[in-house]
């Protein structure tokens, strides 16, 4: 091929190529340069003839770590190949518009997916519904528009609205809106797919989605925040007439971003619901305070075997008499196994003893009817040992009905010290058909204490080497030095070394009541201040 053929295909080759000297003057440009670039003609300096990017590259043509340059030329993007010679740099120039449009999209993309797991790390970090929506509207107002409002739907004819401005400060409210007014809010509050930003009148915005100082409102998005089931809310986003609208893009990034938020909020509204609904049936299911029952001293304690658990297998209840002069009753009981299952019999047992306390004067009686309610149960596993203790103040004295179902005889602290077991026992409740007890008769003198507890307090296994059990026997020898003691300072020196006993072990639900026959006065325990051991 001769010189002249040759120069013939490099004029009419289809990519733009560039001869430039060391000096920056072209040499030589193909037709396609010239069409590209109608100021590359010979003798033309590349600064005069070509874009700035493409001279600052030429000057950097020597250096080992120049990659080649990328850079617009009239509505496309162009990249920049040099080929050095000796005297010349030859530049083929291929156009990288697709290849632009391409990267700068996955980069958007990259950016979004970013964004979306920071979103969800953030969502999911709280069930907490204010601090979900705080979240999405702060969020929302960074990342998708200058502001936004997270709408819930209405409690007591008022929305719930969670709005982010410019500056990032995020105002919880409750506002009487009318939904119908802002296009799209009415549906999406109830679930339905969202109306194209192009379909808005942004003119139209209230004056509580618009708010002051914001400015005027160029374009605004309404996307549905999907719940589980039920619409979680609406999110609004809003931009200012001084930027871009929403592209189709950006709207359906709102929707991915609004199904996260409504998921989490969702979550949250949820988890506040069965919490009030635990709250509430917990309420039925916590023991009592201890208290005074006519003149009679009680007090109580109660550590569960689970220490997120605030109910469990163990439990007591003081009920005072509908009448003076009549018996009061306390009940202290143990559930076999524990945790919440427990938990349920135990509110079940509780019930039916307080539906009995008109037949609490025969012991007996309301051990069989418990019994028959039990066993007609759809659990038969599970069964109960109780404590029944009738108390009635006679002068300064306190009579005891004990009655045992199956459960450790309760303990009475005499004023010198002395302990011993009430002799009364029975038939653990809810497995046999037929149950017997016997019922023994106590009498406390001023200032003496019976003691119901659980073979939880007993039981307990722990210790130096952690695989003892405390004990009837180290319990005998504590109470011996209770003797003249209060009943908060008896029942919670048994609860106290029950539980440094087994230290951080697990141990079964706790449960101890004490009983005490009143006396006057009082020895101060220290400095003159409290209640002390009872005096004569």
């Amino acid at each position: 091929m001769g010189q002249d053929e040759t120069g013939a295909v490099w004029r009419g080759a289809p990519y733009p190529v560039l001869m430039v000297d060391a000096s920056g003057v072209i040499a030589q440009a193909n037709d396609a340069a010239l069409v590209l670039l109608p100021g590359a003609v010979p003798g033309a300096l590349l600064a005069d003839a070509a874009p700035a990017w493409l001279s600052l590259a030429h000057t950097r043509v020597l250096d080992p770590a120049a990659s080649p340059a990328r850079g617009p030329i009239g509505p496309g993007t162009y990249e920049a190949r040099p080929v050095p010679a000796a005297d010349v740099v030859t530049w083929w120039l291929t156009d990288a518009t697709d290849l632009e449009h391409a990267t700068r999209s996955l980069r958007v993309e990259r950016e979004r997916t970013a964004f979306l797991d920071q979103a969800s790390s953030e969502l999911l970090s709280s069930l907490n519904l204010d601090r979900c929506m705080e979240v999405t509207a702060r969020l929302a107002a960074r990342h998708l528009a200058d502001a936004a409002l997270v709408i819930l739907p209405p409690a007591r004819r008022r929305h719930p609205v969670a709005y982010c401005g410019p500056d990032g400060v995020v105002v919880h409210e409750e506002l009487a809106i009318d939904a119908g007014a802002v296009p799209g809010l009415a549906e999406a509050l109830r679930g339905y797919p969202p109306l194209p930003s192009r379909w808005i009148d942004p003119g139209a915005a209230p004056g509580w989605l618009a708010r002051e100082g914001f400015g005027e409102v160029g374009s605004l998005v309404v996307s549905a925040l999907p719940g589980h089931g039920v619409p979680a809310g609406a999110l609004v986003l809003l931009r200012g007439s001084g930027h871009a609208g929403f592209s189709e893009g950006e709207e359906v990034f709102a929707r991915l971003f609004a199904a996260r938020a409504g998921a989490a909020m969702a979550a949250a509204r949820l988890y506040a619901e069965q919490t009030g609904i635990t709250e509430t049936l917990m309420r039925e299911l916590l023991p009592p305070r201890g208290r005074d029952l006519h003149g009679v001293e009680v007090a109580a304690r109660y550590r569960p075997s689970e220490h997120t658990a605030r109910v469990g297998g163990d439990f007591y209840d003081l009920h005072p008499p509908a009448e003076p002069g009549q018996e009061s009753l306390v009940v202290l009981g143990d559930v076999a196994g524990k945790g919440l299952e427990a938990a349920v019999l135990t509110g079940k047992i509780r019930h039916t003893l307080h539906a009995l306390l008109p037949l609490a004067g025969d012991h007996q009686r309301v051990l069989e009817l418990l019994n028959g309610v039990l066993l007609t149960g759809a659990d038969r596993t599970r069964f109960v040992t109780l404590v029944l203790a009738s108390v009635l103040r006679a002068g300064g004295r306190v009579r005891l009905r004990l009655t045992s179902a199956g459960h450790a005889p309760p303990l009475i602290v005499r004023g010198d010290g002395r302990v011993e077991e009430a002799r009364t026992r029975g038939t653990l409740i809810g497995m046999l058909e037929s149950i017997t007890s016997v019922t023994d008769t106590v009498v406390l003198e001023p200032g003496e204490t019976c003691l119901l507890f659980t073979d939880g307090i007993t039981e307990a296994v722990g210790g130096p080497l952690g695989d003892e059990m405390f004990g009837e026997e180290r319990l005998l020898d504590e109470l011996r030095q209770c003797g003249g003691m209060p009943p908060e300072a008896i029942a919670e020196r048994v609860e106290m070394l029950s539980a440094q006993w087994v230290g951080d072990g697990d141990h079964d639900d706790m449960a101890v009541i004490a009983i005490t026959a009143p006396r006057g006065a009082h020895l101060s325990a220290v400095g003159g201040h409290g209640r002390g051991r009872f005096t004569a």
